[in-house]
C-alpha cells in the first residue's frame, strides 16, 4: 500500500472479551501490521490488548489514546502511549484518528466510537455483529483486508 505507514486503522471492542473475541482481535491486529498500517485504540486491556499483541506479533506499530494522565496505564503491546486526561471523550479520538475503523464486539463505549465515526465520516467494518446500517459488513476475517482496501480507495481524495 501506498503511504501506507500514514495510514491508521482504529480497533475497537470491549474491555472484558471472551476467549473467542480475543482470538479475532489478535488475528485483526496481525491483519493490519501485515497490510503495513498503523494500529490505533484505547490502549487498554480486552479487545484493545489483543489486537495489540496481534500487531506486534507480526512487526506492525501501535497506538494507544489513553483515558487517563499516566503512560503506565497502556497495555504491554502499545507503542505509543498518548495519556489524553479525558476519559471516555477520548473516544472520539480514537473514531477521529482512524482511517478506517473495525468494530468488535463491545458494550457502549464501543457503540460510542462507532457513532463518532459516523459523524467523522470514517468508515467501520463490522466483526463483531453490530448490524448498525451504514457499517461495512464482512462475514469473515478472510474478508477483511479486501474490504479495508475498499475503504480506504473510496477515502482517497475525499478528505
Amino acid at each position: 500500500m501506498e503511504n501506507s505507514k500514514k495510514t491508521t486503522i482504529s480497533v475497537i471492542g470491549g474491555h472484558d472479551c471472551t476467549a473467542e473475541v480475543e482470538s479475532l482481535a489478535h488475528k485483526v491486529g496481525e491483519i493490519i501490521a501485515k497490510m503495513d498500517c498503523i494500529l490505533v485504540c484505547g490502549g487498554l486491556s480486552g479487545v484493545m490488548e489483543a489486537a495489540c499483541k496481534g500487531a506486534k506479533s507480526a512487526g506492525g506499530w501501535t497506538i494507544g489514546l489513553l483515558p487517563g494522565k499516566s503512560k503506565s496505564d497502556a497495555n504491554p503491546y502499545v507503542d505509543i502511549a498518548l495519556p489524553t486526561t479525558i476519559g471516555f471523550a477520548r473516544n472520539a479520538m480514537v473514531a477521529a484518528s482512524a482511517d478506517v475503523l473495525i468494530a468488535l464486539p463491545g458494550s457502549y463505549g464501543t457503540s460510542c466510537e462507532i457513532s463518532y465515526a459516523f459523524v467523522y465520516k470514517r468508515p467501520v467494518i463490522d466483526l463483531g455483529g453490530w448490524n448498525i446500517e451504514g457499517m461495512v459488513k464482512v462475514s469473515g476475517l478472510s474478508e477483511l483486508p479486501q474490504a479495508i482496501r475498499q475503504c480506504l480507495s473510496q477515502r482517497d481524495g475525499k478528505e
